[in-house]
C-alpha cells in the first residue's frame, strides 16, 4: 500500500484532474486515446515507483481528457505479469485509477477466439472470467481501505452495465459477441491442448491480461465493463502460427468500430449515473 500511496502522491503533484471513467486500452487499441479531447498526458516513467510496460505497441502513459463532456482517464498501454512484475505491480495502475475517483472502468484487450465461428476483428463483451491460471492480486495482507478481505465475485462484470453495452451496440448497429474470458500468464501463446481445456471450462476467448485487473477493481467497488477484440483464432483452431503482429493488425482493422462503441458507452455511463 505504501508504494501505491507514493505513486498517488507523485501523480497528484503533476495533474489536477478528477476522472469519472477509466479506460484501459489493449494491444493495438491505443489510438483511441488520440480521438478524445486531451487535457494532459503523464508518462508512466514519470510517476514514482510506477511499473512501466515493455510491450511493443504500448505507449505507456495515462491520458486525461474528455469523451464529449465526460472526464476520463485512459491507460494507453498496460503492464503484464509475464513482463516479470509482481501481481501487486500489475494491478497497481488500476488501483491508482480507483484512488483518482473513477466509478466505472472499461477494460479492453486483444484476445484469441476459442469458437470456430469467430473471426479476427469480432468484438466480444466479457460476461464472466476465469482467472485460476494466474496468481490473485488479492493474495497477501488485505488493505481494508481498498476493499474487504473476501470480496464477492458473482458480478465482476456488472450485469446492469452489460445491458447498457448491449443497448449501445444495438443502437449503433455494432455486432457484439458475448463470452467468458480466460487469462493465462503468457508470454507464450497457448498450446492446442490448453485451448481445448479452456473451451471445456466454458471459455470463449483467451489472453494474457484483464482478469487480474478486474479482480482488483471489483475489490475496490468499481463497476466494470470488459470488451475483447478477437484478434486471432487460438492455437489448434487457427491453421497458421500465431504472432503479435497479427494481433495488432486485427485490432487496427476494427479500431473505428471499437472507438465508436467505447465513445457511446461512456456517454451512456454518464447518463446512467445522473
Amino acid at each position: 500500500m505504501s508504494k501505491l500511496n507514493d505513486c498517488y502522491k507523485s501523480l497528484l503533484n503533476q495533474v489536477n484532474f478528477k476522472p469519472a471513467v477509466g479506460i484501459v486500452l489493449g494491444s493495438g487499441l491505443g489510438n483511441f486515446a488520440d480521438t478524445i479531447q486531451v487535457v494532459q498526458t503523464i508518462e508512466y516513467s514519470n510517476i514514482e515507483g510506477f511499473p512501466v510496460s515493455t510491450v511493443s505497441g504500448h505507449k505507456g502513459r495515462y491520458v486525461f481528457g474528455y469523451v464529449g463532456n465526460i472526464p476520463v482517464v485512459i491507460m494507453q498501454g498496460r503492464v503484464h505479469y509475464y513482463e516479470g512484475y509482481s501481481m501487486e505491480d500489475v494491478v497497481l495502475p488500476i488501483r491508482l485509477m480507483g484512488l483518482m475517483g473513477i466509478e466505472n472502468l472499461i477494460l479492453t484487450n486483444a484476445a484469441g477466439g476459442l469458437d470456430e465461428d469467430m473471426k479476427p476483428g469480432d468484438l466480444m463483451m466479457i460476461t464472466d472470467q476465469i482467472s485460476s491460471f494466474v496468481p490473485s492480486p488479492l493474495i497477501g495482507k488485505n488493505d481494508d481501505s481498498l476493499g474487504t478481505r473476501f470480496p464477492d465475485m458473482s458480478n465482476i462484470y456488472n450485469k446492469d452495465l452489460q445491458n447498457l453495452v448491449r443497448n449501445v451496440a444495438y443502437a449503433n448497429g455494432i455486432s457484439l459477441r458475448e463470452g467468458v474470458y480466460v487469462q493465462f500468464t503468457g508470454p507464450n501463446y497457448e498450446s492446442p491442448a490448453e485451448v481445448r481445456m479452456a473451451k471445456m471450462l466454458g471459455g470463449s476467448a483467451v489472453g494474457m491480461s484483464t482478469a487480474c485487473e478486474a479482480l482488483a477493481a471489483n475489490h475496490m467497488g468499481i463497476k466494470l465493463i470488459g470488451i475483447s477484440c478477437i484478434s486471432n483464432l487460438a492455437s489448434g483452431i487457427s491453421e497458421t502460427p500465431l504472432n503479435h503482429l497479427e494481433v495488432k493488425q486485427a485490432a487496427d482493422r476494427v479500431a473505428p468500430v471499437f472507438q465508436k462503441l467505447v465513445t457511446e458507452i461512456v456517454k451512456v455511463l454518464k447518463i446512467n449515473s445522473n
